[in-house]
């Protein structure tokens, strides 16, 4: 498996821990050097290991924080 890098630029907000202590959080991350884009998924307590998770561009965050707030 390829190695990659990433950098947390700005963390937003934990979701939720589970009893072993990881959070799923809502955080913009630079993924190999890349522009960076939000990100959720779920992270040990040291943010060494994380889970499979989904990342947005800037358009995609945009659009899915209207769709939710469309959302009673």
């Amino acid at each position: 498996m390829a190695e990659f890098k990433y950098e947390i630029v700005d963390q937003f907000g934990v979701f939720s821990e589970n009893a072993k202590g990881w959070t799923r959080e809502l955080n913009l991350i630079s993924w190999n050097g890349g522009k960076p884009k939000y990100d959720v998924r779920d992270w040990d307590p040291e943010h060494e290991k994380m889970g499979k998770g989904i990342t947005l561009s800037e358009e995609e965050f945009t659009a899915l924080r209207e769709l939710m707030n469309k959302i009673k």
